[in-house]
């Protein structure tokens, strides 16, 4: 499969989950790939074993803290080093912080908006002067279901992922007529290691996990490797003309009228 061909993708988050699916996947399709994350062990890590899979695909991982302006920077300028450029730039890196709005401190604010909205703007500005130099590239931002719709007790993560839909809707119209494309993603629940983790944490895990599949109307959760084709679509030239878009990954959920 050829559909990145010559381009140069770099993910953030990487190392695992959704990040590491985009990853293996863009490198499927052709592009060479640059694993920005915070654990440097598991970005290499995934980098070997997209190396193994695929052995005409360069690679690259780099230890970056998405919350770090010039730690983004640094990613973008070593993509640019090894490959020339940057075509393709997924912002996945992001964390859960669920609090009481009222008894939440400061710091699990900060820390929440640092990595899921500041983290996203600190890849897109990081790439996007090549991107308007060149009059072409695609942004592609993780959001989440979160990002339109309040589940109680997640404040404030459904706050900063509402300003990624805003944040990639505002560049999209800015830079559109530069050929940049911005979109976002919204995944639903997704069975990835962190989201087990939450099953285990639970006092009856099975049931935790029961509960979780009894939401979507198709009685299940999504696979990272489904939200990764959707990220190809919109990384590729097949998606020339969709742009400050959204595309929804969780089984029709959002859609359900809940009791």
């Amino acid at each position: 499969m050829s559909r990145l061909k010559n381009k140069v993708a770099l993910v953030t988050g990487a190392g695992r989950g959704i990040g590491a699916a985009i990853a293996r996947a863009f490198a499927g399709e052709g592009a060479s790939i640059v694993l920005a994350e915070l654990d440097g062990a598991s970005a290499e890590a995934t980098a070997r074993e997209i190396a193994n899979d695929y052995a005409e695909i360069q690679t690259l991982a780099v230890q970056t803290d998405v919350t770090l302006a010039a730690s983004v920077r640094r990613a973008v300028e070593a993509a640019e080093r090894a490959f020339g450029q940057v075509d393709v730039l997924v912002n996945n890196a992001g964390i859960n912080v669920f609090a009481d709005p009222l008894s939440m401190t400061e710091e699990d604010w900060r820390r929440c908006f640092a990595v899921d909205l500041d983290g996203v703007w600190n890849g897109c500005r990081a790439v996007l002067p090549g991107m308007v130099e060149r009059g072409a590239g695609s942004i592609i931002n993780i959001g989440s279901t979160h990002s339109f719709q309040i589940i109680p007790g997640c404040f404030p993560y459904p706050v900063a992922k509402h300003g990624v839909i805003g944040l990639t809707r505002a560049l999209a119209i800015e830079y559109a007529a530069k050929n940049v494309r911005v979109n976002a993603i919204a995944p639903g629940y997704i069975e990835t290691q962190l989201t087990r983790d939450c099953w285990n944490s639970q006092p009856d895990a099975e049931a935790a996990r029961k509960a979780t599949l009894d939401i979507p109307p198709m009685k299940r959760v999504g696979q990272p490797e489904e939200v990764a084709m959707t990220a190809v679509f919109l990384a590729s030239d097949e998606a020339p003309f969709i742009n400050a878009s959204c595309i929804t990954i969780d089984g029709g959920r959002t859609a359900l009228y809940h009791d």
